[in-house]
């Protein structure tokens, strides 16, 4: 189904009064709009060689996340039970990739049942990867592939797993409605402790500090944390559907929420009920969020800050924090938005859809400047550090890294 904005569609629904017309001109408009559509995506298509895939899941592939010291290695994860660390040989795709490490999830095959890989993070120093998946047991490997720690606690699937800056504490957020905080910085890793004021499943969490976080839920609500804090800090209840992620912007201060209600907001911890801002323009769910790397605490401390907006309205939307307006809406996918990312410098975005649509925009202008279109549904992109690929996983079983140079 073709998305387009109202405004494109409004002269047409004005011209012809009879449904029957509007029904067939509007199929020919939409036909006609995706025939442009791929006729201009042909020209900015990522060529075969500028593309390398990565096949040895034999599931689809839900997460990649790049290292972000040993730059060279991507980590997956899948529906088959095991995570894997692929090494770049080179700069570009043609270099190819060396032998994958295999994280196995489960001893043997009747072993990997539930065993999916649904969530991954690196932890700022390189060293480790961390592991969720859908048997509630979280995993902590070295960058050589080895198992560290096996984290049991949860009774059912984790949603997320993020790491704290220091390195010390990882955080969790599981369908059992709780969220915990495990001490990894010792030879055992232990609970530091468990938070259990969500009353439905923890779908996302964050870190905001070193010892302060926020969670979502399908209970409506974001909590902000603090570990040795039996109460939550903040919990802010203006969704009214399932809160699908949280996001801290790069200062700390500014939390950004976005729900199956069709919002996203951004709630300053200095005011506990209303939000900052309460961005409604969506047409469907809002999936996902993400901050721009610039402005205050961020790597492009001169560059304003920005979110971006995902949604199965097919359309992302980038939106100014300082008054709450809409900059940009990249409307040109088809299908359900399910994962974009900023590239480490906050000038380009990628966005990748259910349909395996990846484009890539330039953020100021608002135009996309590489697309590649792949087998299957994307569930996830990720940028390098240094900016040149992007890697795409799908549910073909497959990941896709396309090299990127401006």
């Amino acid at each position: 189904q073709m998305q387009q904005s109202e405004a494109e569609l409004a002269p047409l629904r004005q011209k012809h009064t009879t449904q029957q017309h509007n029904t067939q001109q509007m199929q020919q408009s939409e036909a006609e709009l995706a025939a442009a559509i791929d006729n201009d995506d042909s020209l900015s298509r990522a060529r075969p060689e500028e593309v390398l895939e990565l096949n040895k899941h034999t599931s689809e592939v839900f997460m990649c996340a790049w290292n972000p010291i040993f730059t060279q290695l991507l980590a997956t994860g899948s529906g088959d039970a095991s995570a894997r660390i692929w090494e770049m040989r080179g700069q570009n795709a043609q270099r190819g990739a060396g032998p994958s490490k295999l994280l196995q999830h489960g001893a043997n095959l009747s072993d990997r049942k539930n065993k999916d890989v649904t969530t991954l993070e690196w932890s700022s120093n390189g060293e480790l990867l961390a592991t969720g998946s859908y048997d509630g047991v979280a995993r902590v490997w070295t960058r050589k592939g080895d198992l560290v720690h096996t984290l049991h606690r949860h009774l059912g699937p984790i949603f997320s797993l993020k790491w704290n800056k220091r390195g010390n504490y990882l955080l969790s957020g599981s369908y059992d409605k709780t969220t915990i905080v495990w001490d990894v910085s010792g030879e055992q890793g232990v609970v530091k402790q468990q938070f259990g004021h969500h009353v439905a499943p923890a779908l996302d969490v964050d870190w905001k500090d070193d010892n302060t976080f926020a969670s979502c839920s399908t209970d409506k609500t974001v909590l902000v944390c603090r570990v040795g804090s039996s109460a939550p800090l903040h919990r802010f209840a203006g969704h009214t559907d399932e809160v699908n992620a949280v996001k801290w912007d790069p200062s700390g201060t500014l939390l950004a929420s976005c729900s199956d209600d069709y919002t996203a907001k951004v709630w300053d911890m200095s005011s506990n009920s209303q939000p900052l801002h309460d961005f409604k323009s969506h047409k469907q769910e809002i999936y996902t969020v993400k901050w721009s790397p610039t402005g205050p605490g961020s790597r492009n401390p001169t560059k304003p800050p920005m979110l971006a907006t995902a949604s199965f309205d097919g359309s992302v939307r980038l939106w100014n924090i300082q008054n709450g307006s809409c900059i940009t809406v990249l409307s040109r996918h088809r299908d359900s938005v399910y994962s974009v990312s900023f590239s480490p410098s906050g000038e380009y975005l990628a966005s990748g859809s259910l349909a395996g649509q990846l484009y890539i925009w330039q953020v100021q202008e608002g135009k996309h400047v590489k697309s590649f279109k792949g087998k299957g549904d994307i569930f996830e992109v990720a940028w390098n550090v240094e900016e040149t690929r992007v890697a795409a996983c799908f549910s073909s079983n497959v990941v896709n890294v396309i090299d990127f140079k401006v």
